[in-house]
């Protein structure tokens, strides 16, 4: 009698992965695809993106797999109406409840002004994605995830709260507001076994991180890496699934930095 295949670390988990139509995001619902977990697509405005992804992942399915193994949804997470929209498509999408919520949703000023000359709109925006989509994320998240085992909660931050460098005053403190958030709610969902923790990437090469930058500014990221290189989607996406799975549950309320020895 033939022995079945051994069962994937996230088999059948339902994960929603915001801003994951492109970038890091991209590349953490491919991963979480890849462990075994059905992922929701989120895009904010670019619906072909998260359309090709979904079709990417559901191509790749073993035969016999569950489908459909991705979704798309599109939603912005400051909008605490859209954050529940989210997992309410998750739920009827997958007829299940939400295991996993990876906020990977973010936004930079790329005109990178100091704290003296950041406009008040621009500050007013990026706390809007960035400290406030963390919150309403988390706060469904909190109330909705699946409890008792496997429940994981992962904000992504930046390593930019470590290093506090010059130019990225608003960016820096919008995602400390998201470090602290966690420490605190990994506390008070005791009981639940759900983990909440934050991962912390340095420079990536994506398309936000390229924006309003020079190739001097690049090549000096460069420089200062132990590893001579930038970082790549690839080398956060790893840790991400390692959270999420059950190998995981012992890192609870931590923020990870994966920056390649940056800070």
């Amino acid at each position: 009698m033939a022995t079945p295949p051994p069962s994937l670390p996230l088999q059948d988990r339902v994960a929603i992965v915001t801003g994951s139509s492109r970038g890091i995001g991209r590349e953490i619902a491919l991963h979480l695809a890849s462990l075994g977990a059905r992922v929701l697509v989120n895009y904010t405005t670019n619906s072909s993106l998260a359309d090709s992804l979904a079709a990417q992942i559901n191509s790749a399915a073993a035969a016999g797999a569950v489908l459909p193994r991705a979704i798309t949804a599109q939603g912005d997470v400051s909008e605490p109406n859209d954050v529940k929209a989210l997992f309410d498509s998750a739920e009827q999408g997958f007829g299940s409840a939400v295991h996993i919520l990876v906020n990977s949703a973010g936004l930079l000023d790329n005109k990178y002004p100091t704290i003296a000359n950041t406009a008040v709109e621009d500050f007013d925006r990026i706390f809007s994605v960035n400290a406030r989509g963390s919150f309403l994320c988390c706060k469904e998240a909190a109330n909705r995830l699946k409890r008792g085992g496997g429940g994981r909660i992962i904000m992504l931050s930046s390593s930019m709260v470590g290093a506090l460098r010059p130019t990225f005053g608003a960016y820096t403190a919008s995602k400390a507001a998201v470090e602290a958030m966690i420490h605190i709610l990994a506390k008070e969902l005791k009981g639940t076994n759900i983990t909440a923790n934050c991962v912390a990437p340095g420079p990536i090469a994506t398309e936000m991180y390229y924006a309003g930058k020079t190739q001097e500014q690049v090549k000096a990221n460069i420089a200062e890496s132990p590893l001579s290189r930038l970082g790549e989607p690839q080398d956060v996406a790893p840790l991400v699934g390692f959270l999420a799975t059950d190998a995981g549950e012992w890192v609870n309320g931590q923020v990870i930095r994966v920056n390649g020895g940056y800070v």
